[in-house]
């Protein structure tokens, strides 16, 4: 199966789900998903563990698996216990139509951070996968040790209420537009930069960064010798 190169700064996400169509329609959606990449598909259980063992080895370790429960060889709980026990640092979103108690339960005991129930929007689906980028976020900036602060900060990111449209202002199109972009500049860029790569306005792509910048997307620094009022510069985090 062909699969994308995955950039450095991208969450790289392993879909497992047995039904090809679905699995194509969660690529669809992590594709339009800012700073996400698929890196495999698994259509059984038992192909997980050889392909996160693969693409570590090919220095693109997996960050998030999409995980089904109702797999045609074995139960994505089961799947999940094998990926923890095997000491794979993936953060796991299960994607099911399971609405039982006790399966969401047995879910979040055997290592699953995240549950999304069948039907759902994109909006939702995105929420999922940039709440499990926060958190990853959170706890890697801790360093070796990690704080209270660094704890709670993690864990309220995998809480954080959906958001189901951008503030006022920003359009969706415009804001993959620009993130497309910045993913693919080899240097920090200023808005005026960007808007001149873009055909548009410094205030508008600085209203698209700023948005960026708050959700942790890209980082935000001043530009150093550069005359009069002070210039800022971004890059993808």
């Amino acid at each position: 199966m062909h699969t994308e190169q995955a950039e450095p700064t991208s969450m790289r996400v392993l879909i497992v789900e047995d039904d090809p169509m679905t699995a194509e329609a969660h690529a669809d959606y992590v594709h339009r998903v800012p700073g996400f990449i698929v890196v495999g598909r698994c259509e059984s259980g038992h192909e997980v563990l050889p392909k996160l063992e693969e693409c570590a080895a090919a220095d693109q370790p997996v960050d998030i698996v999409l995980l089904d429960m109702n797999l045609r060889d074995s139960h994505g709980l089961d799947v999940a216990r094998r990926i923890t026990q095997h000491g794979h640092d993936v953060g796991i979103i299960a994607v099911t139509a399971v609405r039982q108690l006790q399966v969401v339960k047995s879910a979040l005991a055997s290592g699953i951070s995240q549950y999304l129930i069948k039907p759902f929007t994109f909006a939702v689906f995105r929420e999922k996968l940039e709440n499990q980028r926060e958190f990853r976020l959170d706890l890697a900036g801790s360093g070796d040790l990690a704080t209270q602060d660094s704890v709670d900060r993690a864990m309220s990111a995998l809480r954080a209420t959906p958001r189901t449209r951008l503030p006022k202002g920003l359009l969706e199109e415009t804001l993959e537009t620009v993130s497309s972009a910045m993913r693919q500049a080899e240097t920090a860029l200023s808005a005026a930069e960007m808007g001149e790569r873009l055909d548009l306005s410094r205030v508008t792509v600085r209203r698209y960064l700023e948005h960026l910048a708050e959700t942790r997307q890209v980082v935000k620094q001043p530009r150093h010798g550069t005359p009069g009022r002070p210039e800022y510069e971004y890059r993808w985090r």
